[in-house]
């Protein structure tokens, strides 16, 4: 790969050539540590006659007898630049040195590594990368690499992301609104499930944008058909709950640390049959070691009547405001429907197993992408579901002991994981900070997508190793990246606040260099739903009567979560869930058991309003230890009976 003497005369004389010849670009004049400045030949008209003159970002190459070493541009100026268009001047070019390519013994070159272990001297010559060695640097194992789009410095050569490295060490996708990331979000899901089909991804879409970017590859998870039972939050999530900000929170707190163990004993002894009950369940307190956190079943109405024994003690008459707030925040969640998705069945049913298989696609069942619409969710529950999520995601990887790998997707993630400790759910940020700091070790893998990187935890960010940067024009937000980036890249950040819509700058563990990218597009039936309103189109007609606002009002009330239909939920069309067979596979879509049961919607009391596996049927039992049947996976009731051991 020398610069040939038929080069050099092509060069001297101006002839053309084509991208794959030696382009000299001039010489070295300087070396510090991994930098070097480079003097442009006097003679660049070529390069300008081609429009081929460097940019920041190019890729160029200084030859030596065994290897090539690759730079990335850096700056460009002209010390003494001169007011006449046809008169010479001094330009210099600045790059840093990214890494190499050793020759092998038939001449040919090795793929690309990181560092340099021979820098170039003065004097030596600098030539633009050809497009071969372009495609040799940014290439990656085709058997564990996917295309995203091309790289902005040759459209020809493919921007390729390492599906293994960039999951196992997480990745973040940051940008402005309106710059492309759930395009971006959703291509590079898309390509990846294109290669592994049988993945299992769990999303949360905070504006219900992705179910059209997924169609009829998901599992759509909406407040309405959600069933997530509040036995599986743990003491900090059910305090929020049940008790959350309020000034006297302590005794309220002490309160619900002993009952949620007697309420859990009473279901475990099955005390609906053994109305005396008390010393029966302070028996299987004991024997069974039941803690607050242990994830098993218990019903509302026993945490009720736990609290009325309490309240009709003479002895604490003087201390009730605790257990009487506790029982009305009971009865008040148990009758609003915004929480039915938790506490709205008539029955507890242990169905850990099929909340489960439904949030991580266990089977996938054609459908490897569960996406969790939060949109409907009351505000002040949001952090605690999240917190339930990304706590059983890495839960379910340790018992499983990494044998089926999760992608947890986290949208808009500064609201979950901010960097003001004074904001957010703490067990929401000790949850994906888990995932960040220990998920790779046992196959849960995390995905930050976010617009103001400023506002995230630096923690969790500095976590992800692979980063797609979109355009931020915010100074602390771009200071945030140039301090996670190697020096040999940080000068494409300078390309941050002029990107257009879907390029992108990015580096880390799962591309191979450093670089600025253009995503490819999707086509129109695979784009998210995240367009931006119309003014001017939809102020310019008025409407005829108020019956729009009529609906509007109908919908809000009755909790109704889909934008597109004016039904109530009991009209949804039917669509089967994963797991269930017969009647129970064609459950209306947004129907919650709850609603076909007398309830707040007619003004009649609800006693033992716990959740119910109704909306999952069980699947047939498997064997402790065994694949679930058909599947090649461990059994998940196995799991859970170890997680609970």
């Amino acid at each position: 790969m020398n610069f040939s003497s038929q080069n050099r005369n092509e060069f001297e004389s101006g002839v053309s050539y084509s991208a794959d010849s030696t382009e000299r670009m001039g010489r070295i004049v300087a070396v510090t540590g991994s930098k070097a400045v480079i003097l442009l030949d006097a003679r660049d008209s070529v390069f300008e006659d081609q429009k081929q003159i460097a940019e920041i970002g190019t890729l160029l190459k200084v030859e030596a007898s065994n290897s090539i070493t690759l730079a990335l541009i850096s700056a460009l100026s002209s010390p003494m630049p001169t007011t006449q268009s046809g008169e010479g001047e001094t330009r210099i070019i600045e790059v840093e040195f990214i890494g190499e390519m050793m020759r092998q013994q038939d001449g040919s070159f090795s793929g690309f590594r990181r560092g340099v272990s021979t820098y170039p001297s003065l004097g030596d010559t600098v030539f633009r990368a050809t497009r071969r060695e372009l495609s040799l640097a940014y290439a990656c194992d085709s058997t564990s690499a996917v295309r995203v789009g091309h790289i902005q410095q040759d459209p020809s050569i493919p921007a390729m992301v390492k599906i293994d490295e960039m999951l196992g060490k997480h990745f973040a996708i940051l940008g402005t609104t309106g710059t492309g990331k759930s395009c971006a979000v959703a291509l590079v899901l898309r390509r990846i499930l294109e290669r592994s089909p049988q993945a299992h991804i769990l999303l949360l879409d905070v504006h219900r944008e992705y179910a059209q970017a997924f169609n009829g590859m998901c599992e759509i998870i909406t407040p309405e058909n959600m069933a997530l039972p509040f036995w599986l939050l743990n003491f900090d999530e059910a305090v929020e709950i049940l008790v959350g900000q309020q000034s006297s929170r302590e005794a309220d707190v002490e309160v619900l640390r002993e009952i949620i163990p007697m309420a859990k004993a009473r279901y475990m002894g099955n005390q609906k049959r053994d109305k005396t009950g008390g010393l029966r369940a302070r028996d299987v307190l004991v024997e069974n070691n039941i803690g607050v956190d242990t994830p098993i079943p218990y019903r509302t109405s026993d945490l009720i009547g736990v609290l009325e024994e309490f309240i009709g003690k003479l002895d604490l008459r003087g201390e009730l405001a605790p257990y009487k707030r506790l029982k009305a925040k009971l009865e008040a969640v148990s009758r609003d429907p915004r929480y039915a998705f938790m506490f709205g069945s008539l029955t507890v049913q242990d169905n850990m197993t099929q909340v489960l298989a439904r949030l991580f696609r266990i089977p996938v069942n054609g459908k490897p992408v569960a996406i969790l619409e939060l949109g409907g969710l009351p505000s002040e529950i949001i952090n605690v579901v999240v917190s339930v999520l990304a706590r059983l995601a890495f839960d379910f990887g340790v018992w499983s002991q990494g044998r089926v790998p999760i992608t947890f997707v986290c949208e808009e993630a500064h609201r979950y994981v901010p960097l003001d400790k004074t904001t957010g759910f703490e067990p929401t940020k000790r949850a994906i900070s888990r995932i960040a700091k220990e998920g790779r070790k046992y196959g849960v893998s995390l995905c930050i997508v976010s617009q103001r990187p400023a506002e995230l935890d630096p923690t969790i960010l500095s976590q992800c190793n692979t980063i797609f940067s979109m355009r931020l024009t915010n100074e602390r937000d771009q200071d945030i990246l140039r301090a996670g980036i190697s020096d040999a890249a940080a000068s494409l950040l300078d390309f941050m606040p002029t990107m257009a819509a879907g390029e992108a700058i990015t580096f880390g563990e799962g591309v191979a260099l450093p670089t600025r990218i253009k995503f490819d597009l999707l086509p129109v039936n695979e784009l998210p739903r995240s367009t931006t309103a119309s003014f001017t189109t939809n102020w310019a007609r008025d409407l005829p009567d108020d019956s729009f606002l009529t609906e509007v009002v109908s919908r809000w009330r009755a909790q109704t979560y889909n934008p597109e239909s004016l039904s109530m939920p009991h009209e949804a069309p039917a669509i089967p869930l994963a797991g269930a067979t017969g009647a129970a596979a064609q459950t209306p879509a947004g129907l919650n058991p709850a609603h076909l049961a007398p309830g707040p919607r007619t003004g009649m009391r609800r006693e033992g309003f716990t959740p119910s596996g109704s909306q999952m049927p069980s699947p047939a039992p498997a064997q402790p230890g065994s694949p679930a049947a058909g599947t090649g996976q461990p059994s998940l009731a196995s799991l859970i009976r170890q997680f609970r051991n």
